[in-house]
């Protein structure tokens, strides 16, 4: 049983890593943004406020996300373990996190922070590219898609999203960091970070991680 926050500026691979996570331990990846299109597709009354503020273009309140991964959290699936991608990202969000841990008599194991220097995450995010069918990301350097453009999952012409461009990119880094400094020096004081170099590919990172759980966690295989 295993219950882990992972934390991880946009391009870390963050997203891969959680994937790699479920697959590895047998637990669910719960990302916010699943969850937000989940509730707007169920048309559920959490979801239609959602919807507000995401058209809005503007950020879902706190007190909202947390409302609705408190309901993720009461689903039978995890109860042998998570790895929550993309919340808690305010300190208000990790203390409502650990609220609901504490009304299902669970704790915290770890949190682990991919760690990767800004010169290397703008590149990787500015070469990012999106099938805007199946969602299959690609690297035009390391995993490009076919050679006319296209997904090789699906067929569909894949694109560069309008967040990816490099003033963009860092705008949006500079906002990651900013947001959740706090975030990682409140896990720190608890003693649950675990900082992980997110430089290397995917699978010496899953490595490191895969590692550094096993230190802390030590019924994993």
């Amino acid at each position: 049983m295993m219950r882990i926050v992972l934390l991880g500026p946009p391009g870390s691979g963050k997203g891969t890593q959680a994937k790699l996570m479920e697959q590895r331990f047998g637990i669910p990846q719960i990302s916010t943004g699943d969850i937000f299109r989940k509730a707007i597709a169920g048309k559920t009354a959490l979801g239609a406020q959602v919807e507000k503020y995401l058209s809005a273009g503007t950020l879902v309140p706190d007190d909202l996300t947390i409302g609705l991964v408190r309901e993720r959290l009461m689903q039978k699936d995890v109860e042998r373990g998570f790895v929550l991608d993309g919340f808690p990202r305010t300190v208000p969000q990790a203390t409502g996190m650990e609220e609901i841990l504490r009304e299902r008599g669970w704790e915290l194991d770890a949190v682990i922070n991919i760690n990767i220097p800004t010169e290397v995450l703008v590149p990787r995010l500015a070469l990012r590219r999106t099938c805007p069918s199946c969602g299959m990301m690609y690297h035009m350097e390391h995993r490009p898609p076919d050679r006319d453009g296209r997904c090789t999952v699906c067929g569909s012409s894949v694109v560069t999203r309008p967040d990816d461009n490099v003033e963009t990119v860092r705008k949006r880094l500079a906002v990651y960091f900013a947001q959740t400094s706090a975030l990682v020096d409140y896990f720190r004081k608890k003693s649950k970070l675990i900082d992980i170099n997110g430089g290397s590919g995917v699978d010496e990172v899953f490595a490191s991680v895969h590692a550094a759980l096993k230190q802390r966690c030590k019924d994993l295989a």
